[in-house]
């Protein structure tokens, strides 16, 4: 049995392109090596294609749903990225300023500090 979905991986790179921007998905695409690429394949399969791929919820609510769990997780590289995509999914500058208030509240005031320090840092790089 095959752990690889052609058919989802390729909706799952659709998606996932759609979010992040094709150039940096295809800089990590070709980034990867015998080491990380049966990871990168599956990850854009399962989390891009399964997940992102259900039309149930649209992309700027996951967005935002992501923002909240990577926030809360403390992952601000991830964060970081996942702030980015959630711009390009329509995610306004005051709805993550709201998220951000949530992330506070139950996750404390340390990281949503951490996460308005690096959202300054995306909204200063695209501004």
């Amino acid at each position: 049995m095959s752990t690889f979905d052609e058919d989802l991986f390729l909706k799952g790179l659709e998606q996932r392109k759609a979010t992040l921007g094709s150039e940096y998905v295809e800089k990590n695409l070709a980034a990867a090596d015998d080491f990380t690429r049966p990871f990168q394949e599956a990850m854009t399969a399962w989390c891009w294609g399964f997940g992102w791929g259900d039309d149930v919820i649209d992309a700027k609510t996951r967005s935002m749903m992501n923002l909240s769990m990577i926030g809360a997780l403390g992952k601000m590289a991830e964060w970081e990225t996942h702030c980015r995509g959630a711009i390009n999914n329509g995610v306004s500058k005051e709805e993550i300023r709201a998220i951000i208030h949530v992330i506070g509240i139950y996750c404390g005031v340390p990281q949503a500090l951490e996460c308005f320090r690096v959202a300054g840092k995306v909204f200063e790089d695209i501004a």
